[in-house]
């Protein structure tokens, strides 16, 4: 890993993809809440125009930078506008994505499918290949995959969910564009977490818990503030902090781990 002037506690540069709404956008905030600099990738320009004079105004140093994480030119671009601003990047925050109707394996059109990984697992490689040579130039990297607990193949297997916080009726939820796509996010954490540990970038799944999204019929019990609470704690992990871990946020704003 090339040293650069930085250290962990001095501002860092982010990006954090699907920024211009939900906890993409709560993420964002919170971590220019910090002094960072915070790129905010979105695909659609007025409205990551808008996030980002919303968060100028209130002193932040926010900067939309057009990114669709499924169109790899977009991607190729946004990191080298980070590059020539830059010259690094110190945090990812892969949480772009995409929601579908919530339908039973038998029930869900092959498109659908097809769409889901295109965004929320190909979309999460994509920009982390195309960033990671930025990131091998900070001397902290953190990348943060922004999961959920229905990928865990562990609660999904389990026949007996009672008393858990995260599945109030006891069942696990049978959908599969949403599940399926969060463990292979989940896998994809591992891989790159076990790639560049020895480089020092730590790599983590962070699930944001029910937080009001597209993706929940805008439902939840956290706020989307609380939701962006453990993101961003992975974010701005110190050296020899945590690496190929899922956690989740709380109520509490304590780390809840959660089995893979």
């Amino acid at each position: 890993m090339t040293s650069s002037t930085t250290s962990p506690t001095a501002p860092r540069i982010a990006l954090v993809t699907g920024a211009n709404k939900g906890v993409g956008r709560a993420i964002a905030q919170a971590l220019a809440e910090l002094g960072n600099t915070v790129y905010l990738g979105a695909r659609d320009e007025e409205r990551g125009k808008a996030a980002e004079a919303e968060l100028r105004e209130a002193g932040l140093d926010a900067r939309f930078v057009k990114l669709d994480v499924t169109d790899e030119a977009s991607v190729r671009l946004a990191a080298k506008h980070i590059e020539e601003e830059h010259g690094r990047l110190d945090i990812l925050v892969n949480n772009a994505g995409i929601s579908t109707p919530w339908r039973t394996p038998s029930q869900t059109p092959l498109d659908e499918v097809r769409s889901t990984f295109e965004t929320n697992v190909f979309g999460y490689i994509t920009v982390t290949n195309a960033t990671l040579p930025l990131l091998r130039l900070s001397d902290a990297a953190r990348i943060v995959n922004i999961s959920s607990v229905i990928g865990s193949l562990t609660a999904a297997s389990s026949t007996d969910l009672e008393g858990s916080e995260d599945f109030p009726d006891g069942k696990f939820p049978v959908i599969l564009c949403h599940s399926v796509s969060k463990a292979a996010v989940n896998s994809l954490t591992l891989m790159y977490a076990n790639e560049l540990r020895d480089e020092g970038i730590l790599v983590n799944a962070v699930s944001p818990n029910w937080v009001p999204t597209d993706a929940n019929y805008n439902t939840g019990n956290l706020t989307l503030a609380q939701g962006a609470v453990m993101p961003v704690r992975m974010a701005t992990l110190p050296d020899g902090g945590p690496t190929g871990t899922f956690t989740s946020s709380s109520i509490s704003g304590e780390a809840l781990d959660l089995p893979w």
